[in-house]
């Protein structure tokens, strides 16, 4: 019987079908434990992850039978696809599956910070009254927002935006200014800069490559409304933590919600701990009960089938 080894949380219901067809060692805890993890890939056959269990080619060569690793989540940025690729090890991502938890967060948080008036409950409670500093917030209609990354995730984000009353602008180099999504969502396709300096809100949907490393570092952020609102659901490192956490502390941008960061957990001393209006998330933008169950049925059902092959 092949072995299947998950090493980070997954459904349990998509756990027990695979249970009915392979031997599975379940144990959400060996993302943690790099040696048992090793010694539990010797005689598997598969590996399920999510975003931190790092499939290097140092580990691969401690699974001398694996032939598929499944990604609980669409980012690879922690699986080495040259590795995976020279081993002929098949990887297969949930593409699609967690998109509209994604796209909500983007919408609520949007909401959230234009409003402004989210973040002061504990003043509210202890007897403050700061009616007035709390009536200057922006409605989403009539607001702008650019999308940079216009694939799955971003299209739909555009579209309930759109939705909103917001005028939808966005980059992407890989979707040409003649792709249908564009017609498709009502967004217009810009050049980076121009849809940066347009924005009241921006929000990132890119992989981490050495393209998008630091693409919004100080001078983008610089580009930037007064008063804009940035949100990062993509990937850490795709922003300069420490120019962003410069301009929230400058008031030069009204807030900015994050879910993920250049080191997760966030490191101890990061300039993002001290700065205003900012709405931290420890990556989850896309886990809700909903997304969980599509993400790990989708990649169990296609572990299973490419065992069966």
């Amino acid at each position: 019987m092949k072995k299947i080894v998950i090493s980070e949380f997954m459904d349990e219901a998509a756990v027990d079908t695979l249970r009915q067809r392979f031997q599975v060692r379940y144990d959400a805890t060996l993302v943690d434990h790099p040696e048992r993890l090793a010694a539990e890939l010797a005689d598997a056959h598969a590996l399920i992850v999510r975003n931190r269990t790092q499939v290097s080619a140092a580990l691969l060569q401690t699974a001398t039978h694996l032939s598929v690793v499944g990604r609980l989540g669409v980012g690879l940025d922690n699986i080495d696809m040259p590795a995976c690729a020279a081993r002929n090890v098949a990887v297969f991502p949930a593409t699609g599956a967690n998109a509209q938890a994604v796209a909500q967060y983007v919408i609520a948080a949007s909401l959230m910070l234009l409003r402004g008036a989210y973040l002061r409950s504990a003043d509210v409670a202890a007897g403050e009254w700061p009616r007035q500093a709390l009536s200057n917030g922006r409605e989403a209609a009539g607001s702008v927002l650019a999308v940079i990354g216009f694939g799955g995730i971003g299209q739909l984000v555009a579209r309930l935006a759109r939705g909103l009353g917001m005028t939808v602008v966005g980059h992407d180099p890989l979707q040409p200014a003649d792709a249908p999504c564009w017609n498709e969502t009502g967004a217009r396709c810009m050049a980076l800069e121009e849809a940066l300096a347009a924005a009241d809100v921006v929000t990132l949907h890119v992989p981490l490559t050495d393209l998008t490393r630091n693409l919004l570092d100080t001078k983008r952020i610089g580009l930037l409304k007064p008063g804009a609102i940035v949100i990062n659901t993509a990937r850490g490192g795709t922003i300069d933590e420490s120019a962003l956490a410069a301009a929230l502390q400058d008031k030069r941008l009204a807030g900015a919600a994050l879910d993920v960061f250049a080191d997760e957990p966030l490191r101890a001393g990061s300039p993002l701990a001290a700065a205003p209006n900012l709405i931290l998330t420890p990556h989850i933008a896309g886990l809700t009960v909903q997304s969980n169950e599509r993400v790990s049925s989708l990649v169990a059902a296609r572990v299973a089938a490419a065992l069966a092959d």
